[in-house]
């Protein structure tokens, strides 16, 4: 089969076009045949060595597919069923092997792509704002990247919450997008400070909680904008790691919480796992979550995938397709 490896932690330009063997189905495993593989940042932290994986590996934690085999005692699913993962490694491949407990069901309805598009982003978006600060009618939150994979899902999820949202974006483009996906207010970082301009928006009172998947440049004003006793949710990097800080800031900007949560934590269980999945696919099947699939790039064009996805040059979801 063709996958994408990397032998080497480093840019773009690390990862391989391999030829490997089908895996094999452990006893706990299922193998799938990929129809789409989802793009995360994730992806390109494995991929720079900023979480450690044991090298070589293959690339990408979201995909959907087809069974094409099982080990011994898998009991839950059958060959010929339609699934989709997240948070596992070996997506960007032709077929992968993956525990069966963490295989969801593919709803009828629901398409393959769709599936791979809405699983890591979806789930994330879903924990950010039902369980990490569950949010409620009448809060304001500020989202980074709002027209980014997780931006556009949480935007709409806050929206349906009633929750007032405020999103940062860099170009009118994707302020459209944001604007389209429920949020009130947005706000072109790139034209205005987004801290000023979050204070003129709430009066001076801040927001309730700021989900920050920027990290590096934007975290420090973000602390800057919550209220008293108000969340920061740091989820992810994408300007770089934030700097290390004196946690007594907390307190001197207010009694601050502040979290750095993951997806594998709020999907523990896999009970929490059919839950959570089954209820961002519920969204997509009662119209309350629009899929934005921005790009599908073949499986060779990893690459670039990733370098439009470093770049801030997309929005919405970005799928390989073996």
């Amino acid at each position: 089969m063709k996958a994408i490896q990397v032998k080497q932690v480093g840019g773009p330009e690390v990862m391989e076009l391999v030829d490997l063997s089908i895996p094999q189905p452990k006893s706990n495993e299922a193998v799938v045949k990929l129809s789409a593989a989802g793009v995360n940042f994730i992806d390109v932290y494995n991929r720079e060595g900023r979480y450690k994986i044991p090298l070589p590996f293959v690339l990408g934690q979201e995909g959907a597919g087809v069974v094409t085999a099982l080990g011994g005692d898998v009991k839950s699913i059958k060959v010929g069923d339609r699934v989709a993962w997240a948070s596992q490694l070996g997506a960007y491949a032709e077929y992968a092997a993956v525990p069966a407990e963490r295989l969801v069901p593919v709803p009828k309805g629901t398409s393959d792509r769709d599936a791979a598009a809405a699983m890591l982003q979806g789930m994330t978006a879903h924990y950010l704002s039902h369980s990490t600060y569950p949010l409620k009618r009448g809060d304001t939150a500020l989202i980074h990247a709002a027209a980014g994979g997780v931006g556009l899902f949480l935007v709409q999820m806050a929206h349906n919450i009633g929750a007032r949202v405020i999103g940062t974006v860099s170009t009118d483009e994707k302020a459209k997008l944001a604007r389209d996906a429920g949020a009130d207010d947005v706000i072109l970082y790139t034209q205005t400070d987004f801290e000023t301009e979050t204070k003129h928006l709430t009066g001076g009172k801040g927001v309730d909680v700021v989900y920050d998947s920027v990290g590096k440049t934007t975290f420090e004003k973000g602390l800057n904008l919550l209220r008293p006793r108000g969340m920061m949710v740091l989820f992810g990097g994408s300007s770089g790691a934030v700097p290390p800080f004196d946690l007594i800031v907390l307190s001197q900007k207010g009694s601050l919480y502040l979290t750095r949560p993951t997806l594998g934590h709020y999907t523990a269980t896999r009970d929490e796992l059919l839950e959570r999945s089954g209820a961002v696919f519920d969204m997509i099947a009662k119209g309350k979550l629009t899929l934005r699939i921005e790009h599908t790039y073949p499986l060779a064009e990893a690459q670039k995938a990733h370098r439009d996805l470093e770049g801030r040059k997309t929005t919405g979801k970005l799928l390989l397709i073996p």
